[in-house]
Order: C-alpha cells, then structure tokens, then sequence
C-alpha cells in the first residue's frame, strides 16, 4: 500500500446542519462525533460545506450555545438569530481543522487522508483501492478503483453493514458488498456469453430440423 505521511493540517467532519428549532435561531444537529460537548464548546469555529449559491459560502460559523433538548443537539451559532436565519443553513455540513498526524478521537472514525490508497479485500481478495472519499448528507461513499478495470471506479457506501474492518496499520478495509457491486461488468460479460451460447445452440438445432 501507498500511504503517504501527512502533514500540515487536515479537516474533520463533525455534524451536520438537520432542521430549525424556536423561532431563535436554534439549530439541530446530525453528531458525527463521540464528543460533542468537547466540540461544540462556545466559541469554536467551523467551516461549512454548503451550496455555492449560499449565503454562508466561505463563511465560518462559530459557536454560541450547545445544549440537549428532549435528547436532540441543538446549537446556537453567531450571526444565526432567528428562524429563518437557521432554515438557511439547514444541511450544512460542518468542519474543523484538525493536526494532519492525529488520530481521530472518536471509535470507528477516520481522516480521508488515511482512508485514500487502502486496498479493498472481499473474502481474501483484492478488488480495488480507495481513490477518494465523497462525504455526502446521507452518508460517506468509498471510491474505489476496480482492481478488474482501472477505468472503472465503484461507490462503496461507507456503512458498517458493507465496510464491516479497516484496519489502517494493514493497510486495507475490508468490505462484504451486495451482489452486483463489484459483479456488474463482469455478470453483463457473462450473460453476453450465455446469450450467444444459446443462440449458437438454438442455431444448431434448426439446421439439424431443416436437414
């Protein structure tokens, strides 16, 4: 595996924008981090992911007030203070700086950086590479490079379900996809085959009743 050192300083997805609450700005949040108090402290400062046409383009959003409510997230930010202020920013992603060399806090969490050049093993296998990881509202996608065709890159959702191990030190994830995921070339190669066979065959038969 080729996994180059990293430096500098990275970025860390740690919630994501869901819904407006009250009528003061409040907003809810999808946690994607075990430690939301120590991330939401007052004053800390994100960057956003948000359509180029937003407002909050290029904009940092920086903590006013996090607390629970009824067992839900909610923060309040700078800047965000009513509720049309908030439904702006709903689906929002939210970003930190964080030390390229570190090791993410939270159980079962990983920088992209670490994630990018592991191979993809199924049942002892190797199918591919990981190229890149797409973060996207509903959940991360792998993309992966198909060991098969280099031309061809697979969307592996990033679930537990169907990246069940990854094992950085290995350097691979191991993953149990469902049929078809991997298979879509080649199952279209073999009913290719399978149809010209039995045209072949049924070929075949028709010379045999006409002779």
């Amino acid at each position: 595996m080729s996994s180059p050192a990293p430096t500098g300083r990275t970025q860390l997805r740690v919630g994501r924008l869901v819904k407006a609450h009250g009528l003061k700005g409040a907003l809810k949040i999808e946690l994607y981090t075990d430690d939301p108090e120590g991330r939401f402290v007052p004053g800390a400062t994100f960057t956003l992911q948000v359509p180029e046409a937003s407002p909050w383009h290029g904009k940092p959003l920086t903590v006013r007030e996090f607390r629970f409510m009824n067992s839900h997230p909610v923060a309040f930010f700078e800047g965000v203070d009513d509720r049309d202020a908030a439904e702006a920013l709903v689906r929002a992603i939210l970003w930190i700086d964080e030390d390229a060399a570190a090791t993410p806090a939270e159980d079962d969490a990983w920088y992209d950086h670490q994630l990018v050049g592991l191979d993809v093993v199924r049942d002892g296998v190797t199918v591919g590479r990981v190229i890149r990881v797409e973060h996207m509202p509903s959940q991360d996608l792998l993309i992966v490079r198909s060991a098969a065709d280099t031309d061809t890159e697979i969307l592996v959702p990033f679930v537990k379900a169907i990246v069940p191990e990854v094992d950085i030190a290995a350097g691979r994830v191991v993953v149990t996809p469902p049929p078809g995921l991997f298979e879509e070339l080649a199952s279209e190669d073999s009913d290719a085959d399978e149809t010209g066979v039995g045209e072949a065959d049924a070929d075949a038969t028709e010379a045999d009743e006409n002779a």
